[in-house]
């Protein structure tokens, strides 16, 4: 007999570019690392600063997803994913890229209404960014082939182009993240980190067709129901 109470879910996990799925524990996300996006939000250029997403609002590449509740200003916003591959506390910069497993395009959904209102709280922005289905993620492409450090990023909705800028204008890069978040929390395999979103961001209505990709990654594809 079981020792839980109830059978446990099936954990949360990504596909990998060639075959296998990647475990996933938590979802770290960086706000405001696009000078371009921090002046858009009418935000001032802050040192890297974290938030999360529950590892369970991972949607798969394809696959629907609902329009969330209690928002009337469903926003998208592409980014690179970081998937770490090896567990570390107080990682140097100069090593941070040995514990990255690979790299994913990724959009942080956020229910912008609800995030405007938490910020002019000065109240936690979990409800606005930390919903049901709000980590949609691409397959993993493992840094065996390569780590990214410039590559058009790139967003359309119903095919227009809404967001394009470069992984190379990100205000603190992949190595710094790592080490800064490493000195908050103990990064542990498994673990992703959406890294920023450039200018661009905007609504989304039940119908759309979102296509979001980063230079050598595949392209992430979801529609809204």
């Amino acid at each position: 007999m079981s020792e839980f109470a109830f059978p446990p879910p099936p954990p949360p996990a990504v596909a990998i570019e060639g075959g296998g799925r990647f475990p996933v524990h938590r979802i770290y996300c960086v706000g405001r690392n696009y000078a371009d996006h921090v002046r858009e939000m009418g935000s001032q250029p802050t040192p890297p600063f974290f938030f999360m997403k529950p590892a369970d609002a991972l949607v798969a590449n394809g696959a629907a997803i609902p329009f969330p509740p209690r928002t009337a200003n469903l926003h998208f916003e592409i980014e690179l994913v970081v998937a770490i591959g090896r567990d570390g506390r107080d990682i140097a910069a100069a090593s941070a890229l040995s514990h990255v497993f690979g790299y994913a395009a990724g959009n942080d959904l956020t229910r912008r209404d609800l995030q405007a209102a938490a910020k002019q709280g000065g109240l936690p922005w979990d409800a606005g960014k930390g919903f049901d289905h709000s980590a949609p993620v691409a397959a993993i492409r493992p840094a065996a082939r390569g780590h990214l450090e410039r590559g058009r990023i790139w967003l359309t909705v119903n095919g227009e182009t809404r967001q394009e800028s470069d992984l190379a204008l990100m205000l603190t890069p992949v190595p710094e993240l790592i080490a800064e978040l490493s000195r908050l929390y103990e990064l542990k395999a498994g673990d992703l980190i959406f890294t920023g979103t450039p200018a661009g961001v905007g609504p989304v209505q039940a119908g759309d067709r979102l296509a979001g990709g980063i230079e050598g990654l595949e392209v992430l594809r979801n529609t809204i129901r």
